[in-house]
This record gives structure tokens, C-alpha cells and sequence, in this order.
């Protein structure tokens, strides 16, 4: 039986059922331009790292999870595990091809090449896909494009609304994450033109995660926590460790997945990937040991996710050696910014900035240094300063357009949490769950007080 009706949720229902008839009358998957033959090996590759990169969102899901306080896990979990649900749909609709549509001045893909997912089927493409169907190339992207506004959520984590936060992702996909991933990996966008190397999403996902992030922070504001400077207990570090290992796992895809194809390039970012997470890890908990912190299970993973973050960009260009110095830099360095952000008054909950922004910038940059044959190292040094430049483009690009989309959401539907929704917990006052009956019952007789 409805014993009440929410209008507010009218809008999005109608839009998800408007879709899904547009649907019956889509394009036909017949491609519009056709490449050349399958090579079963690399659609088998690809098939395989697709699902790999999607596995991480959930990891991510526990990871930030096991961060946070007992009574805002499950919010903190739905948001990563809703954003599959939300982009998915999105990159159908048109995400794709404002990301991968024929190019428009080099800046976003025409909206209407890949509409619906018209011309995308079982045919390869001359350029995006030359040797799986373009269809498996658009679902790999895919998963990177779900992962990314899934990041962000760590920064306003226990205080954003959930219908709001539906919202800004959509936002988030449509004007921040198709132009980023056109401008950098359509082989018509602009920073792809000027040499600018991403093997990964080092600018696309991490840059652009970590600066929207920052934005986040700074429009919502602190928790009533944060300025009382209450003691910030994780929920639970075993999901902590799970996530991270989901995590690590499924980078294999994200990185090696990213050559595209069955082959050495592939190979070898499989091997940087996991040689500068090992080492960012280490790196983490021996720089805590000689500060005079303990070597702890949440250090070690945040140390080994960096590494991670860091060698996205520079995965399939650089060495093994290279490798263990991107993860062990990367590592002290955001090691550093964490430190020094929590001495100041932005509340990134869960240092989504420091780690990832950061992370990813530092990536880039190393990338511009060592990438063979045209970094500094090799030499040359166009392609550093590209990467110089993409970096301030990138960076400022993200957060005063992530800026502006939170703010617009914040007038269509107010971003943050009422002060006593805050004090109970997202996943009572947004959603009506709890971990267990015992925090049901300490919920509903904090909201009584």
C-alpha cells in the first residue's frame, strides 16, 4: 500500500521512463564507418578488463565505507554503488558520444553520432576500436566514467542529500567528464593533439575526481564534527583492506586494459601498476614509522591506492624501474598534503584531494618526465610542458566548472543534509537503514534529543 507520495522524486522517474522508450526507438547498431578485422584475442582481453574496471566501483564502495562513522556506511556505499545505475543509463542516453562523437572543434563530441547508442554494435571502428567491436570499447569506457563522480563522493561524505547528490552526477558526467575524456583520448581532442599522454585516466578520472572533490568540500562545507574537532573513529578497517585489495585488483583493467588490445604494452602497464602500488604502500607506512605514527592497516592502504592513482597516467609509457620511484614519491607527497590539510579548515572527509588530485597530478607530471622516448628523461621536453599546461587547463577546468555545477544543484535541490539529519546519519535520514538494530534504536533516540 503508498502510505505517502514524494514529488520531488516525480522528475528523475519520469526521465528514467522517457529513456527507456526512446529506447524502442533508437538508431540502428549498424556502424556508421567500419574498421577492420576482429582479433579474437584482444576482444577476449577487453571483455575481461571491462569487468575488472567495473569490480572496482563496489571495491570503492567498502573502501570508503570502512572510513567512515557507523551511521553513514551504507550512504557512503549506495553513493559509489547508485553512480553504476546512474551513469550507465547516462552513457547510453549520450554520454558516449559527447565523449567519443565525431569532434566538434576538438572540444565535445557531437551528441547525436552515438545517440542511444545508435552505430554502436558488433563492428570495429578505424580510430576508437580498430580491433574489437566498438560496442566492447564503449563499455570499457564506460566503467571509467562510473568510477569517477564515485571518487568525489569521499569528500562530502556524511553530509550531502541523496537526491542532490543523483543530481550532481549527472551534471558532473554531462559538462566536466565527457569534455575532459573527449579533450584527451578522442584522437581528434585537443590535449591528444598537443601530445598530452594519459595512458590511463590520470587527468580524465583522478585529476578531474580530485579537484571536483575540492570544490565539494568547499561548497558544503564542514561537518559539525570537523569543527569541534571530534575524533573521526572508521566504521570498520577490515572493509578498509577488502576494498583496497578489490581495488588493486581490478586496476589491472583500468591500466593494462587501456592498451586495448592482447599485447606488450599491456603487459607491461599490468606490471607497473602492481610494482608502484607495492611500493606506495611500503613507502606510506615506513614515511608514518618515521614520524612516530604506527604502521598501520589504513596507511598501507591508502599508501597502496596512491601508488595506484599515480601510475594511471604513465602505466604503459615508463619503466618497471620508474615504477617503484612514481608509487614511492607519490606516496610521501600525499602523505604530506594529508597532513597539512587536516592542520587546516577543509573538510575532505576522506581526503579524496590529497590522494587523488593530488596523486593524479603527480602522475601527469611524471609522465611528462619519463615517458619513454619524449619525456625529459629521453631528452625532449615538448611533451613536459604540454603536460604543464594540461595540468592548469585540467585542474581549473574541473573545479570552477564542479564549482558551478554544485552550486547550480544547490539551487534546484539544497546539496547538504539538515544539521539534524547530520546527527543521525545519512543512512537513517536518507534512507531508513542502519547496520543493526542497536544503532536503529541509538539513531531514533539521538533525533528524540
Amino acid at each position: 500500500m503508498i502510505t505517502s507520495f514524494n514529488k520531488n522524486w516525480l522528475v528523475p522517474f519520469g526521465l528514467l521512463v522517457a529513456v527507456s522508450i526512446m529506447g524502442i526507438f533508437a538508431p540502428s547498431s549498424e556502424a556508421l564507418v567500419k574498421g577492420g578485422a576482429i582479433v579474437p584475442g584482444d576482444v577476449a582481453w577487453m571483455l575481461c578488463a571491462t569487468a575488472l574496471v567495473l569490480f572496482m566501483t563496489p571495491g570503492l564502495a567498502f573502501f570508503y565505507g570502512g572510513m567512515v562513522s557507523r551511521q553513514n556506511v551504507i550512504s557512503t556505499m549506495l553513493q559509489s554503488f547508485i553512480a553504476m545505475g546512474v551513469v550507465s543509463v547516462l552513457w547510453i542516453f549520450v554520454g558516449f558520444s559527447l565523449s567519443f562523437g565525431d569532434s566538434i572543434g576538438g572540444l565535445i563530441g557531437n551528441p547525436m553520432t552515438f545517440f542511444m547508442f545508435g552505430h554502436v554494435g558488433s563492428a570495429t571502428h578505424p580510430t576508437l576500436s580498430p580491433t574489437i567491436p566498438l560496442v566492447l570499447f564503449a563499455m570499457f569506457q564506460l566503467k571509467f566514467a562510473i568510477i569517477t563522480p564515485a571518487l568525489i563522493t569521499g569528500s562530502f561524505a556524511e553530509r550531502v542529500r541523496f537526491s542532490s547528490y543523483l543530481l550532481f552526477i549527472c551534471l558532473f558526467c554531462l559538462f566536466i567528464y565527457a569534455p575532459l575524456a573527449h579533450w584527451t583520448w578522442h584522437p581528434d581532442g585537443f590535449l591528444r593533439k598537443w601530445g598530452v599522454l594519459d595512458f590511463a585516466g590520470g587527468t580524465v578520472v583522478h585529476m578531474s575526481a580530485g579537484f571536483a572533490a575540492l570544490a565539494g568540500a568547499i561548497v558544503l562545507g564542514r561537518r559539525k564534527a570537523h569543527v569541534e574537532s571530534e575524533t573521526h573513529a572508521p566504521a570498520n578497517i577490515p572493509f578498509v583492506i577488502l576494498g583496497t585489495g578489490m581495488l588493486w585488483f581490478g586496476w589491472f583493467g583500468f591500466n593494462a586494459g587501456s592498451a586495448l588490445a592482447a599485447n606488450e604494452t599491456a603487459a607491461m602497464a599490468f606490471t607497473t601498476t602492481n610494482t608502484a602500488s607495492a611500493a606506495a604502500a611500503l613507502a606510506w607506512v615506513f614515511f608514518d614509522v618515521i614520524r612516530g605514527r604506527k604502521a598501520s592497516a589504513l596507511g598501507a592502504c591508502i599508501g597502496a591506492v596512491v601508488g595506484l592513482v599515480a601510475i594511471t597516467p604513465a602505466a604503459g609509457f615508463v619503466s618497471v624501474g620508474v615504477s617503484i620511484f612514481i608509487g614511492t614519491a607519490a606516496a610521501i607527497i600525499s602523505n604530506m598534503a594529508v597532513y597539512f590539510k587536516s592542520k587546516s579548515s577543509l573538510d575532505d572527509t576522506l581526503d579524496v584531494f590529497p590522494c587523488h588530485g593530488i596523486g593524479g597530478a603527480f602522475g601527469m607530471l611524471a609522465t611528462g618526465v619519463f615517458a619513454s622516448g619524449v619525456g625529459l628523461m629521453s631528452g625532449q621536453t615538448t611533451t613536459f610542458f604540454m603536460h604543464l599546461l594540461a595540468l592548469v587547463i585540467v585542474g581549473s577546468f574541473t573545479f570552477i566548472g564542479s564549482f558551478a555545477l554544485y552550486k547550480i544543484t544547490d539551487l534546484i535541490l539544497p546539496l547538504r543534509v539538515s544539521p539534524e539529519q547530520e546527527a543521525v546519519g545519512l543512512d537513517m535520514s536518507q534512507h531508513g537503514e542502519s547496520l543493526s538494530d542497536e544503532d536503529s534504536l541509538l539513531d531514533r533516540v539521538k533525533a528524540l534529543v
